[in-house]
């Protein structure tokens, strides 16, 4: 599956500038993110269920891939394009053998030896952080430029950095070998979604 990584969105509503996700994600779509993460720690899993469908179909209309945070269940029940797995969910081989070879599995990665062994398990992108200081995620684990690289030589796959990245930090990301950045409140937490994410992709595009 050939994916368009250069901007990627995490929706958080407790950070969002407008009433709903579905929202959110329209305008941020609009202002080119390419592909978006559902991540809604605190919604029950009718409710993530219920907004994956409302989300799901802002996405389908823009062509762009819907990825479920954490939950495989999720994924498979609104046929999403894949889910994203942190370092202390299901295992990516798993997940693979349960999803199968058309899903898309991103796995979160901080080392060269976690990123390598995300793709032998058959992630099909990393994303690695956190780069930059970040509010949205705790116990987060830093990850320094010389990092980035020795990831880069240690994987073939893409991957997208996150962690506090805006239009000004990404240009100290330029030149790493990145394939794109995952955004949250450097898009959705501004008063005009729709430029911010312009802004960002324009930043993101010289990854």
């Amino acid at each position: 599956m050939n994916v368009d990584y250069t901007l990627y969105l995490c929706t958080d509503s407790g950070l969002m500038s407008c009433a709903t996700v579905e929202e959110s994600v329209e305008k941020a779509v609009r202002g080119g993110c390419s592909v978006v993460q559902l991540r809604e720690k605190n919604a029950s899993s009718l409710e993530l269920y219920r907004l994956a469908l409302r989300v799901k179909q802002v996405t389908d209309r823009y062509n762009v891939p819907l990825i479920i945070n954490d939950r495989l269940d999720i994924c498979l029940a609104v046929d999403a394009a894949g889910v994203h797995l942190g370092q202390s969910d299901l295992p990516c081989s798993k997940a693979r053998e349960i999803l199968g070879a058309g899903k898309i599995i991103g796995v979160s990665a901080a080392t060269p030896a976690e990123a390598a062994k995300a793709q032998a398990d058959g992630a099909d992108y990393l994303g690695v952080g956190a780069v930059f200081p970040t509010s949205t995620k705790t116990n987060t684990r830093s990850v320094t430029p010389e990092i980035i690289r020795e990831i880069r030589r240690a994987v073939t796959i893409p991957f997208v950095v996150i962690g506090g990245v805006n239009a000004e930090n990404i240009t100290q990301l330029y030149g790493l070998g990145i394939n794109g950045a995952a955004v949250i409140s450097a898009v959705i937490a501004q008063p005009d979604i729709t430029k911010a994410a312009e802004k960002m992709r324009a930043a993101a595009e010289k990854l």
